[in-house]
Protein backbone atom coordinates (compact mmCIF):
# COMPACT_ATOMS: atom_id res chain seq x y z
CA UNK A 1 0.00 0.00 0.00
CA UNK A 2 1.42 3.34 -1.08
CA UNK A 3 1.84 5.81 1.77
CA UNK A 4 -0.06 9.02 1.33
CA UNK A 5 2.05 12.19 1.46
CA UNK A 6 1.43 14.30 4.56
CA UNK A 7 -1.04 17.11 4.15
CA UNK A 8 0.47 20.58 4.22
CA UNK A 9 -0.39 22.59 7.35
CA UNK A 10 -3.43 24.80 7.02
CA UNK A 11 -2.57 28.43 6.41
CA UNK A 12 -3.90 30.92 9.00
CA UNK A 13 -7.00 32.77 7.89
CA UNK A 14 -6.48 36.55 7.47
CA UNK A 15 -8.32 38.47 10.23
CA UNK A 16 -10.68 40.11 7.76
CA UNK A 17 -11.85 36.73 6.47
CA UNK A 18 -12.78 35.40 9.91
CA UNK A 19 -16.49 34.72 10.40
CA UNK A 20 -18.44 37.47 12.17
CA UNK A 21 -20.74 36.68 15.09
CA UNK A 22 -24.24 37.98 15.86
CA UNK A 23 -22.70 40.38 18.38
CA UNK A 24 -20.30 41.71 15.72
CA UNK A 25 -23.20 42.40 13.35
CA UNK A 26 -25.27 44.01 16.10
CA UNK A 27 -22.36 46.32 17.03
CA UNK A 28 -22.14 47.54 13.43
CA UNK A 29 -25.93 47.97 13.22
CA UNK A 30 -25.86 50.11 16.37
CA UNK A 31 -23.06 52.25 14.94
CA UNK A 32 -25.00 52.73 11.69
CA UNK A 33 -28.15 53.77 13.55
CA UNK A 34 -26.17 56.28 15.61
CA UNK A 35 -24.65 57.68 12.41
CA UNK A 36 -28.11 58.14 10.90
CA UNK A 37 -29.36 59.87 14.06
CA UNK A 38 -26.40 62.28 13.81
CA UNK A 39 -27.18 63.03 10.15
CA UNK A 40 -24.07 61.36 8.77
CA UNK A 41 -26.04 59.03 6.49
CA UNK A 42 -29.62 59.39 5.22
CA UNK A 43 -32.42 56.91 5.86
CA UNK A 44 -32.19 55.25 2.45
CA UNK A 45 -28.49 54.61 2.93
CA UNK A 46 -29.16 53.40 6.47
CA UNK A 47 -31.65 50.83 5.21
CA UNK A 48 -29.19 49.66 2.56
CA UNK A 49 -26.30 49.33 5.01
CA UNK A 50 -28.43 47.62 7.64
CA UNK A 51 -29.51 45.02 5.10
CA UNK A 52 -25.87 44.41 4.14
CA UNK A 53 -24.83 44.25 7.81
CA UNK A 54 -27.27 41.47 8.64
CA UNK A 55 -26.13 39.54 5.55
CA UNK A 56 -22.40 40.00 6.24
CA UNK A 57 -20.51 36.83 7.04
CA UNK A 58 -16.97 38.12 7.63
CA UNK A 59 -15.26 40.97 9.46
CA UNK A 60 -14.09 42.43 6.16
CA UNK A 61 -17.67 42.70 4.87
CA UNK A 62 -18.69 44.51 8.06
CA UNK A 63 -15.68 46.82 8.00
CA UNK A 64 -16.71 48.26 4.61
CA UNK A 65 -20.03 49.45 6.06
CA UNK A 66 -18.44 51.69 8.71
CA UNK A 67 -15.13 52.61 7.07
CA UNK A 68 -16.30 56.20 6.41
CA UNK A 69 -17.82 56.74 9.87
CA UNK A 70 -16.04 58.03 12.99
CA UNK A 71 -15.92 55.79 16.01
CA UNK A 72 -17.78 56.91 19.13
CA UNK A 73 -15.47 57.73 22.03
CA UNK A 74 -15.66 55.77 25.24
CA UNK A 75 -15.44 56.56 28.93
CA UNK A 76 -11.89 55.20 28.80
CA UNK A 77 -10.76 58.54 27.40
CA UNK A 78 -11.68 60.14 30.74
CA UNK A 79 -9.44 57.82 32.75
CA UNK A 80 -6.07 59.13 33.92
CA UNK A 81 -3.03 57.90 31.97
CA UNK A 82 -1.62 54.53 32.98
CA UNK A 83 2.08 54.92 33.84
CA UNK A 84 4.29 51.81 34.14
CA UNK A 85 7.92 52.05 35.26
CA UNK A 86 10.23 49.05 34.98
CA UNK A 87 12.60 50.24 37.69
CA UNK A 88 14.72 47.53 39.32
CA UNK A 89 12.08 44.80 39.28
CA UNK A 90 10.10 45.30 36.09
CA UNK A 91 6.42 46.08 35.62
CA UNK A 92 3.52 44.71 33.58
CA UNK A 93 -0.17 45.15 32.91
CA UNK A 94 -2.20 42.20 31.65
CA UNK A 95 -2.87 39.67 30.30
CA UNK A 96 -5.90 39.73 32.61
CA UNK A 97 -8.81 42.08 31.97
CA UNK A 98 -8.11 45.73 32.78
CA UNK A 99 -9.68 49.06 31.93
CA UNK A 100 -7.77 50.76 29.13
CA UNK A 101 -7.32 54.53 29.35
CA UNK A 102 -6.78 56.72 26.34
CA UNK A 103 -3.08 57.05 27.14
CA UNK A 104 -0.49 54.54 28.38
CA UNK A 105 3.11 55.50 29.27
CA UNK A 106 5.73 52.76 29.70
CA UNK A 107 9.31 53.32 30.89
CA UNK A 108 11.46 50.21 30.55
CA UNK A 109 13.88 51.19 33.27
CA UNK A 110 16.42 48.55 34.34
CA UNK A 111 14.10 45.50 34.31
CA UNK A 112 11.62 46.11 31.48
CA UNK A 113 7.89 46.62 31.00
CA UNK A 114 5.26 44.50 29.27
CA UNK A 115 1.82 45.82 28.31
CA UNK A 116 -0.60 43.08 27.23
CA UNK A 117 -3.92 44.09 25.64
CA UNK A 118 -4.99 40.58 24.61
CA UNK A 119 -7.84 40.15 27.11
CA UNK A 120 -9.18 43.69 27.30
CA UNK A 121 -12.45 45.02 25.90
CA UNK A 122 -11.67 48.47 24.57
CA UNK A 123 -14.23 50.76 22.92
CA UNK A 124 -11.81 53.61 22.29
CA UNK A 125 -11.12 54.76 18.75
CA UNK A 126 -7.41 55.07 19.53
CA UNK A 127 -5.06 54.34 22.41
CA UNK A 128 -1.94 56.50 22.63
CA UNK A 129 1.01 54.47 23.92
CA UNK A 130 4.28 56.18 24.80
CA UNK A 131 7.07 53.63 25.16
CA UNK A 132 10.62 54.36 26.28
CA UNK A 133 12.88 51.33 26.03
CA UNK A 134 15.63 52.76 28.24
CA UNK A 135 17.96 50.03 29.59
CA UNK A 136 15.68 46.95 29.49
CA UNK A 137 13.05 47.55 26.80
CA UNK A 138 9.27 47.61 26.46
CA UNK A 139 7.07 44.88 24.93
CA UNK A 140 3.53 45.63 23.80
CA UNK A 141 1.18 42.77 22.87
CA UNK A 142 -2.05 43.50 20.98
CA UNK A 143 -4.76 41.06 19.85
CA UNK A 144 -4.97 39.72 16.32
CA UNK A 145 -7.07 42.17 14.35
CA UNK A 146 -5.82 45.26 16.18
CA UNK A 147 -3.52 47.56 14.23
CA UNK A 148 -0.70 49.88 15.23
CA UNK A 149 0.68 53.14 13.85
CA UNK A 150 4.38 53.34 14.71
CA UNK A 151 5.29 56.23 12.39
CA UNK A 152 5.78 58.59 15.34
CA UNK A 153 8.26 56.32 17.12
CA UNK A 154 11.96 57.19 17.46
CA UNK A 155 13.81 53.84 17.25
CA UNK A 156 16.80 55.09 19.26
CA UNK A 157 19.80 52.79 19.62
CA UNK A 158 17.77 49.70 20.59
CA UNK A 159 15.39 49.99 17.66
CA UNK A 160 11.72 49.32 17.07
CA UNK A 161 10.41 45.88 16.12
CA UNK A 162 6.89 46.11 14.71
CA UNK A 163 5.62 42.56 14.19
CA UNK A 164 1.95 43.48 13.82
CA UNK A 165 -0.24 43.02 10.76
CA UNK A 166 -2.04 45.97 9.12
CA UNK A 167 -5.43 44.23 9.00
CA UNK A 168 -7.75 46.03 11.43
CA UNK A 169 -11.09 44.52 12.39
CA UNK A 170 -14.25 46.59 13.01
CA UNK A 171 -14.77 48.04 16.50
CA UNK A 172 -11.10 47.77 17.48
CA UNK A 173 -8.80 50.62 18.53
CA UNK A 174 -5.71 51.81 16.74
CA UNK A 175 -2.59 51.73 18.91
CA UNK A 176 -0.72 54.96 18.14
CA UNK A 177 2.82 54.32 19.33
CA UNK A 178 5.28 57.10 20.12
CA UNK A 179 8.36 57.45 22.31
CA UNK A 180 11.91 56.15 21.92
CA UNK A 181 13.58 52.77 21.72
CA UNK A 182 16.38 53.93 24.00
CA UNK A 183 19.19 51.45 24.60
CA UNK A 184 17.12 48.25 24.69
CA UNK A 185 14.39 48.93 22.14
CA UNK A 186 10.62 48.54 21.90
CA UNK A 187 8.68 45.59 20.50
CA UNK A 188 5.03 45.63 19.46
CA UNK A 189 3.52 42.34 18.31
CA UNK A 190 0.57 39.98 18.36
CA UNK A 191 0.51 37.00 20.79
CA UNK A 192 3.19 34.38 20.18
CA UNK A 193 2.47 30.65 19.97
CA UNK A 194 2.69 30.10 23.71
CA UNK A 195 0.48 33.09 24.49
CA UNK A 196 -2.10 32.02 21.91
CA UNK A 197 -2.22 28.56 23.48
CA UNK A 198 -2.94 30.11 26.88
CA UNK A 199 -5.66 32.29 25.36
CA UNK A 200 -7.28 29.28 23.70
CA UNK A 201 -7.17 27.24 26.90
CA UNK A 202 -8.43 30.08 29.13
CA UNK A 203 -10.54 32.37 26.93
CA UNK A 204 -12.40 34.00 29.85
CA UNK A 205 -9.57 34.29 32.36
CA UNK A 206 -9.68 37.49 34.44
Amino acid sequence: MTAQPPKPPALPVPPGELRASHDDREAVVEQLRDAAAEGRIDLDELDSRLEQAWKSKTYAELAVLTADLPRVSSAGEELPPLVLKGGMHGASRGPGRWEVPGRVIAHGGLAGVKVDFTRVECRLTEVAVEAYGEAAGVTIVIPEGWAADTSGMDPGIGGLKDKTTPDRLPATPLIRLTGSGGMAGVVIRHPNRWERRKLDNNPTRD
